[in-house]
């Protein structure tokens, strides 16, 4: 695999962004030093994936207290509130966004007599630590998820869940990397990924980047393509994932699940334990961003619909469980029935 670009990364003072919007014309960073251009980096999806919002949001809380004034650990904590606060408004769905927030304030509050400046310490070395953590994460997501491939597979994904989703080798990419490096040979299908086109602009971008052989297709293509017997397997990431395995993915990975079950093909998800949300039981209880109408309306700048005509353009959908023939993570492979066996992850994260 080539050296993969840094997503996110802390660079002299700076919280360097790659900014995903201007794949694959132009490979070009932003660099954020106040912490509501982290806030605009997140909501208008220059930084995407749910690990990688994650990390971007930790690195966030460290931007927004690293020239805090605070005199004491007290107006330090309150000024961290008003931060993580102020970050959790970017974007409701992924869960990652908001653990690494609470990550960062609980490790915070564990030194209530440190002073501000050491309790900025502890913030950029949790910072890095989450950023660290989510590369091995993919790591292991990788390792244990290239075992369900077979030399001359072709996979097909929906929108982007690779290394330009992660701090790492991605999510559901990080198995056909490291299939590859196995020497396994697999194609991939990528979904376009209507309306912002993650699986054409970024996901083809990258696996073009990482030698793997990849094709295109319209997201109306995906049941005709399997109908051909085109594709044997499918793997996407995951927003969030409720207790019973109900899981949230980017706009029109249901549709892929139900044509999977149509077809027999087995269908995986891949994410990081971080990625699991255990205090809702299922995907009814999991909040759906609605995006504005603009996206559809005038995809890329160019008029696509009727001036004023309504659109609905939520940003994800859920999958419900018992579409899903296994999950994919840092800590093995898990099958249904996932009420039962997503226990060991919950019981790991607490």
């Amino acid at each position: 695999m080539k050296q993969r670009v840094t997503t996110v990364s802390w660079n002299h003072g700076a919280l360097k962004i790659l900014d995903q919007t201007l794949l694959p014309d132009k490979v070009a960073y932003v660099s954020c030093t106040k912490l509501s251009q982290v806030h605009e980096a997140i909501r208008k999806l220059r930084v995407r994936g749910a690990p990688a919002i994650g990390v971007c949001a930790a690195w966030g809380v460290y931007l927004g207290l690293h020239k805090s004034k605070a005199k004491s650990a007290k107006q330090f904590i309150n000024e961290l509130n008003r931060v993580t606060a102020y970050l959790a408004t970017s974007r409701p769905t992924a869960v990652n966004l908001f653990w690494a927030l609470d990550r960062m304030t609980r490790q915070a509050l564990k030194y209530p007599a440190y002073s501000p400046n050491e309790l900025k310490e502890i913030l950029f070395n949790e910072a890095a630590h989450i950023a660290k953590e989510d590369s091995d994460l993919c790591d292991r997501i990788g390792k244990f998820g290239e075992k369900l491939f077979r030399h001359g597979d072709t996979v097909l994904t929906h929108c982007n869940a690779g290394s330009l989703a992660t701090a790492g080798s991605g999510t559901a990419l990080s198995p056909i990397y490291a299939a590859k490096a196995r020497g396994k040979k697999i194609k991939v299908f990528a979904d376009e990924t209507r309306p912002l086109l993650q699986g054409a602009r970024l996901t083809a971008w990258e696996l073009m980047q990482n030698g793997v052989p990849v094709t295109v297709i319209c997201d109306n293509m995906a049941g005709s393509v399997m109908a051909k017997g085109k594709i044997n397997k499918i793997i996407v990431g995951a927003d969030r994932i409720a207790a019973n395995g109900d899981t949230a993915n980017k706009i029109g990975t249901y549709p892929v699940a139900v044509l999977a079950k149509y077809h027999n093909i087995p269908f995986y998800v891949a994410a990081p334990s971080s990625t699991f949300d255990f205090a809702i039981p299922d995907g009814g209880h999991i909040p759906i961003e609605e995006r504005h109408a603009d996206e559809v309306r005038r995809g890329f700048g160019k008029l696509t619909t009727p001036e004023n005509v309504d659109v609905h353009n939520p940003a994800f959908d859920v999958t419900p469980n018992e579409l899903i023939t296994a999950i994919v993570t840092d800590q093995g492979v898990f099958y249904p029935p996932f009420t039962r066996t997503l226990k060991k992850i919950k019981n790991e994260n607490h």
